[in-house]
């Protein structure tokens, strides 16, 4: 896939220093740009580079002036950095725009979908599911029974949703993500062997949702597990049954979430993070990487540690954590003498 320095000004709004017919395609670092490829200069620090790069085309600030030759063409836009991410996401929807049905597909005939669909092979869509327009679902995907997805959603190779399943609009599932599994409820009987609870709510995801590779999120015992509007969810992150959470909270890979816990707006929570069940994290909450959270947590709230602490006074409490064995010894050598002068 090819495209000309006049097609990417035209896309970015912006102008053209150098040959307009030149050619790119594929991307690169400024530092590591090669003939046919294209780069960008947001960074001053790599100002340097843009006079030995060999890319063909080059994004900079208007407000560049070259202090010497260039060999590449420049496009100059208000700000190189988000013009370079506009075009990414261009790039994007032009190389995953894929429509048609592959064979073999099992299509179930109670099943429904919209315009602009692609289904790839080997996947499976089960009874009475409902698919919305322009939605892309890449092979081996398996959606099970009455599962609805709304439209503008990718379903990338390899990804199960169980029955029942919501998916609203604009989301992205990810390879190995597996939604609606059985939540992990178990009774002990009288005699210590552990029968299992049903299972039978289900997974709501709101629109604008980015679930990350290998993440899985369990259906609700009853009622539902909700993934609330702009959510985005890292890798390898696994959320329990009848968890809630909050509109725009991200949450970084390697995170467990206990069930019923529910977690409020626009968190941060790093990675390897433990959060208990049944508790309730309030908005706007920052967590650090590798917290351990057993308790409440109130809004604007910033944590480290396990069990977490204020993020404050785990820092002032780490001054001395680290210096622990000599203030044993100084504590001890103290207590000699007094000792001695008893």
């Amino acid at each position: 896939m090819k495209f000309t320095a006049t097609q990417i000004a035209g896309i970015l709004e912006g102008d053209i220093v150098g040959n307009p017919d030149v050619e790119v395609f594929k991307l690169s670092k400024i530092e590591e740009g090669t003939e046919g490829s294209l780069t960008f200069l947001a960074n001053p620090k790599y100002t340097s580079y843009i006079y030995s790069t060999k890319a063909s085309i080059t994004i900079v600030n208007k407000s560049f002036e070259a202090d010497d030759d260039l060999s590449t063409t420049l496009i100059k836009v208000d700000d190189a950095y988000k013009s370079f991410s506009k075009l990414l996401e261009y790039y994007n929807q032009v190389k995953l725009n894929k429509t048609g049905i592959e064979s073999p597909v099992f299509l179930s005939e109670t099943s429904s979908h919209g315009n602009g669909i692609y289904i790839g092979a080997f996947s499976y869509i089960g009874d009475n599911v409902k698919i919305g327009d322009n939605v892309k679902i890449y092979p081996n995907v398996y959606i099970g029974d009455n599962v609805v997805i709304g439209n503008d959603v990718i379903i990338f190779a390899g990804a199960k949703i169980y029955s029942e399943s919501v998916i609203g609009n604009n989301c992205v599932v990810h390879s190995g993500v597996v939604i609606g599994a059985d939540g992990f409820g178990f009774a002990p009987d009288e005699n210590g062997k552990y029968q299992k609870v049903p299972q039978t709510g289900n997974v709501i995801i709101e629109d604008d949702v980015d679930v990350g590779a290998g993440t899985t999120i369990d259906r609700a015992t009853l009622g539902s597990t909700v993934i609330r509007r702009g959510v985005k969810l890292d890798n390898q992150i696994q959320i329990a049954h009848n968890v809630e959470i909050g509109e725009n909270t991200v949450i970084a890979a390697q995170t467990g979430i206990a069930g019923s816990t529910k977690i409020g707006k626009n968190c941060m929570i790093g990675g390897q993070v433990g959060i208990v069940g049944h508790i309730t994290i309030g908005n706007r909450v920052r967590i650090q990487a590798q917290s351990g959270i057993g308790r409440n947590v109130k809004d604007d709230e910033v944590l480290q540690g396990s069990p977490a602490l204020n993020y404050g006074d785990y820092n002032k409490s780490y001054v001395h954590f680290k210096n622990l064995p000599k203030i044993v010894d100084n504590i001890q050598n103290i207590e000699k003498k007094v000792n001695n002068n008893e």
